[in-house]
């Protein structure tokens, strides 16, 4: 605050280097003790299985499924699990496979190099997975998934390879998977449109989330946090 005798006439503000605001950010972010799970609302018993849970899979790189309606919070249980998670230093990569058709879906995970179909951007392009390497990779609606793309995906998963679309060489990844989706997909494999192997695969750790209807004991601080974000 700038002064005149008591009167605050204005405000002086001091913005460090680059280079200084790299660094702080960089001690920021290794030594916050911030619990990632704080951010998600709800102090039932449901949601608190629910956050339980996803402590313990935040601490293994297996991959996780969560289950749950559209609006329960799957992404952010996904970002927790990332942040709590030994790839939190990496990328959170998030794809919707359900808002694309099967060809730009097929290149908008694997990439594509120059030339490979019409329409292919120049330079290529590199993938989601690709992206994710060292983080984590968030497959949102992995029941939309085509068939045809999930034993190219399933392979990547076993051999932790991929291959550009058009390309020769593959490329090797390292990254956490999160998928999520909001349907039953034991009915999806029993009725042959979802593959059984990569169901299994994906299912390794899977977290259901209970609507809000189910978790009445919520609504109110959920509200309280709505009413707070809008009025700031």
């Amino acid at each position: 605050p700038i002064k005149d005798k008591n009167d605050t006439i204005g405000f002086k503000v001091v913005l460090p280097s680059n280079k200084r605001t790299q660094r702080s950010r960089s001690v920021v972010t290794t030594t916050s003790n911030v619990d990632p799970f704080a951010k998600i609302c709800g102090q039932s018993e449901p949601i608190k299985t629910s956050i339980s849970k996803a402590r313990k899979a935040a601490t293994t790189p297996l991959p996780v499924l969560i289950l749950g309606d559209t609006g329960v919070g799957k992404e952010m249980f996904a970002r927790a699990i990332h942040d709590a998670s030994n790839f939190s230093n990496g990328p959170f990569i998030d794809l919707n496979c359900g808002a694309f058709t099967k060809d730009i879906l097929s290149s908008e995970l694997f990439g594509h190099v120059e030339g490979a179909f019409t329409g292919s951007k120049k330079g290529g392009m590199m993938g989601k997975i690709e992206a994710a390497n060292g983080g984590t990779l968030f497959l949102d609606e992995i029941g939309e998934m085509p068939l045809e793309i999930q034993p190219i995906f399933l392979r990547v998963l076993q051999e932790r390879k991929i291959q550009r679309v058009g390309a020769i060489a593959p490329i090797p990844v390292n990254f956490r998977l999160i998928a999520a989706t909001n349907s039953y997909l034991k009915k999806e494999v029993a009725e042959g449109r979802f593959r059984k192997d990569l169901y299994f695969r994906l299912s390794t750790v899977s977290i259901a989330l209970d609507p809000l209807s189910r978790r009445k004991d919520d609504i109110e601080e959920i509200a309280n946090l709505v009413l707070k974000q809008i009025r700031a």
